[in-house]
């Protein structure tokens, strides 16, 4: 499947999960059995660790769809790095989403100076540069730092070296960043 053929996919369960038209595909005793000999998942998935984020649910897709790493604020550092790496150089998985969403609490918690104490830290000061690019923009600040940090995220996987950057520049790979609002249970990619 080519990244574009990825995103439509994506886009028609986003589509299913708003109108409420839900098929929860490949969620069956047969497609578990295939799953027994190996993945193949279409999409990677970088989303927020949000309990009300289930990015199979809200892309309408099932078991060995999607390889989602949730992270709080979708933050990608060695680790997630690596594992999206994995699925992109083992998995053949040809799109990447970075996706934040409506009222992101890692984000909010990013707009303060305030210490959050902890390993909290490390993600806020990775989300503190969204923080301040959106700071003049226009509308919610909240909002726009959201997407800002997607924005943020999505360019830094397409420019990690060696192996994002090159299956973006000559293996059909495609990375592009997504807001999802809680509300209406949409999806905009914003790329």
């Amino acid at each position: 499947m080519t990244a574009e053929e990825a995103l439509n996919q994506l886009k028609e369960g986003n589509s299913r999960y708003v109108k409420g038209d839900i098929k929860h595909p490949h969620t069956d005793i047969q497609r578990r059995d295939e799953l027994t000999g190996g993945q193949h998942p279409f999409a990677v998935i970088l989303s927020c660790a949000d309990s009300r984020v289930v990015p199979e649910l809200l892309f309408d897709q099932g078991l060995g769809d999607l390889f989602v790493i949730r992270v709080a604020g979708n933050v990608a550092k060695d680790k997630v790095i690596g594992s999206i790496e994995y699925a992109i150089k083992f998995l053949n998985s040809k799109l990447i989403v970075v996706m934040g969403h409506e009222n992101c609490g890692a984000v909010s918690a990013s707009l303060s100076n305030a210490d959050p104490g902890g390993h909290i830290g490390a993600i806020i000061e990775k989300i503190k540069p969204a923080v301040y690019m959106s700071k003049r923009m226009p509308g919610d600040h909240l909002t726009n730092a959201i997407k800002v940090n997607a924005q943020l995220v999505s360019e830094e996987l397409k420019d990690s070296k060696p192996i994002l950057q090159d299956a973006v520049r000559s293996s059909g790979v495609k990375i592009v960043s997504a807001y999802y609002n809680l509300g209406r249970g949409e999806v905009e990619f914003m790329d």
